[in-house]
């Protein structure tokens, strides 16, 4: 039997395409280690996959919600984002090479951590890539100016992205590498976005795949409560905010809290909270809403009239793939050129920036989605089928088998 390990950092949005992905592979016949905080020990186990922890004890989506919420500069904060997630793939470092070793292939995710590592134990390795425009287009034809300013920004910001990496290469003995590029694997990198959300770019060398999302049709192992069974079954579809390590701090997070219940009680919407859990603790809440722990996002989407999110990989993902219309509030820089692709999708009302977040602004997304309810439904549904149909996990264990070199034959996850 084949063994495959994979490293990944960051909130449960992050980490859930590794799971499905780990289930997928370990269905067809091949062995996977999934490693990531200890926090998400009891997720990935329960998802029947072999966990290893790495890096320190902490609360990932706290963490990320600290980071993000005290930066209100969206530049500044992936910075410090960057700065936090480098500290991690360094203090992981022993770990990641004592898991990996006797491994036959390492799936590197988008964080780059085993990278080196797997380098050093001279190991096969595949990519994943959440967000594309980290992918490079040296296809592209570019005028002697753009390819001198290119050259100049890119000669800037090398250097001080790749100094976390290099100083583990040269723990391990590598080269130094100047860019992104020279740690890339360069057999293959798959990238689980549809294809019907973003085009395949021209320019992009051939290794870089777009497969289709890679997702849980039925969570048949969940069990709502009766409490929450009730609460749906006594009217009509919900609005769901989940706003995930987006949610905000202290006295931020109550006067954000306060902004979504009085819109939705406003306009006469029942909603499902999911989030702003230290708020929650002393906040009564009306009859026609209600609060809620982590609930599987294919089982309570399909479940609800419009999902409020931040533009995160996974979110995003989930209320095309189960058919909600979306209203996006983007905190971070992918987040908005992700909230800008549903809007133009037909999906979701126009993006609300965070920082432009208040009783009207919020009222003014719900009536959009009212007035036009019956045309985002029906364009979010025909979208949801045609995602459907690709395949991504199918398609991602093909073509992993085929770098391992174990067969042909794929056991359908559909």
């Amino acid at each position: 039997m084949k063994k495959v390990i994979m490293f990944t950092m960051g909130t449960r949005g992050d980490v859930q395409p590794y799971i499905f992905l780990s289930q997928a592979l370990k269905k067809n016949g091949i062995s996977v280690t999934l490693g990531s905080h200890p926090c998400w020990r009891q997720l990935v186990e329960d998802a029947g996959i072999c966990f290893v922890p790495i890096g320190p004890d902490i609360d990932i989506e706290y963490e990320a919600s600290v980071i993000r919420g005290k930066e209100k500069n969206p530049m500044m904060a992936m910075l410090k984002t960057m700065k936090f997630v480098f500290r991690i793939v360094e203090q992981s470092s022993k770990e990641v090479y004592q898991y990996s070793e006797g491994m036959d292939l390492m799936i590197v995710s988008h964080s780059h951590i085993g990278a080196a590592e797997a380098e050093a134990l001279h190991m096969k390795t595949i990519d994943v890539t959440l967000q594309t425009e980290a992918i490079g287009e040296p296809k592209k034809p570019v005028s002697p100016l753009k390819r001198f300013t290119n050259n100049l920004i890119w000669g800037l910001l090398n250097p001080v992205m790749m100094k976390p990496y290099n100083r583990l290469r040269k723990e391990y003995g590598l080269k130094k590498a100047k860019s992104m590029d020279q740690i890339a694997s360069k057999s293959l990198n798959l990238i689980p976005i549809s294809q019907y959300v973003i085009e395949k770019n021209p320019y992009w060398d051939d290794q870089n795949q777009l497969v289709g999302y890679w997702y849980d049709e039925d969570p048949k192992d969940y069990v709502p409560s009766q409490h929450l069974k009730d609460f749906l079954e006594a009217g009509e579809a919900p609005y769901i905010l989940a706003l995930g390590a987006m949610s905000f701090e202290a006295v931020e997070e109550k006067q954000k809290l306060d902004i979504f219940i009085q819109a939705f009680s406003k306009t006469g919407k029942r909603a499902v909270i999911q989030g702003f859990k230290k708020s929650l603790e002393d906040y009564n809440l009306p009859d026609t809403m209600i609060a809620v722990d982590a609930i599987p996002h294919s089982w309570l989407f399909k479940r609800g009239a419009c999902v409020i999110h931040h533009g995160g990989f996974g979110t995003s993902a989930s209320a095309m793939l189960y058919g909600a219309p979306s209203i996006v509030i983007p905190h971070a820089l992918d987040q908005f050129g992700m909230a800008e692709r549903l809007y133009k999708l037909g999906v979701a009302a126009k993006p609300l920036k965070a920082a432009a977040l208040s009783l009207e602004t919020l009222v003014d997304q719900i009536h959009y989605i009212d007035h036009n309810y019956e045309t985002l439904s029906n364009c979010v549904k025909d979208l949801s089928e045609r995602m459907s149909q690709e395949h991504g996990l199918d398609t991602a264990v093909a073509m992993i088998q085929n770098i391992l070199n174990v067969g042909d034959k794929i056991e359908s996850n559909k």
